[in-house]
């Protein structure tokens, strides 16, 4: 019993705080302040900071994968702009579209072919186009299968070869090479 009166308020504790002048909400509130003081002066720029950072790497990464799926719609506005210029028996506008073609005989000739066998009037339809180089990171070569029609006559499947070049970080180009006669309609390139 004799430790018990000793304490203050007749406790045994030996842990217990001591009586001071301060109150006990008091000491805890220098105590608190004391510990956060440092971390609250820094807490508002490590927010600010690490929210820019979050907003500038979601722009970059929105950037690279626009510029990315963007290609896809290049390589077939490319085809539209082929097709459309053989429906329109247009030869030379067929030339101007497939990379080197004119300069290889076989090439330019499938080209004087196609144009003159294919031409149709009306506006060009897209009804399938499946590329063996979509979605490619880097550069590739492959075979692009177009399906089109104008509304009114029979569709009409093509091969249309292709060539990618670049990264998906600096940007993927489009290259047409050459243009198939046609093709069955369930047929493969």
């Amino acid at each position: 019993m004799a430790a018990n009166l000793a304490k203050p308020g007749g406790t045994s504790c030996d842990r217990c705080p001591t009586q001071s002048s301060e109150s006990p909400a008091d000491s805890k509130l220098q105590v608190g302040r004391h510990a956060r003081a440092p971390a609250e002066g820094n807490q508002p720029l490590k927010r600010v900071a690490l929210i820019v950072a979050g907003v500038l790497l979601f722009l970059a990464i929105s950037g690279v994968l626009a510029r990315f799926l963007s290609t896809e719609n290049v390589e077939r506005d490319d085809d539209l702009a082929l097709i459309q210029a053989q429906a329109k028996g247009d030869v030379n506008g067929m030339l101007a579209k497939l990379s080197g073609c004119r300069a290889r005989p076989s090439c330019a000739a499938t080209v004087q072919a196609d144009a003159s066998r294919l031409r149709r009037s009306g506006a060009v339809k897209i009804l399938s186009l499946n590329s063996s180089t979509a979605y490619s990171l880097s550069g590739s070569t492959g075979t692009t299968r177009l399906a089109w029609t104008v509304i009114g006559t029979p569709p009409v499947v093509q091969c249309v070869e292709v060539r990618r070049t670049g990264s998906i970080i600096k940007g993927i180009t489009v290259t047409l090479l050459s243009l198939s006669a046609p093709i069955p309609n369930e047929a493969d390139c």
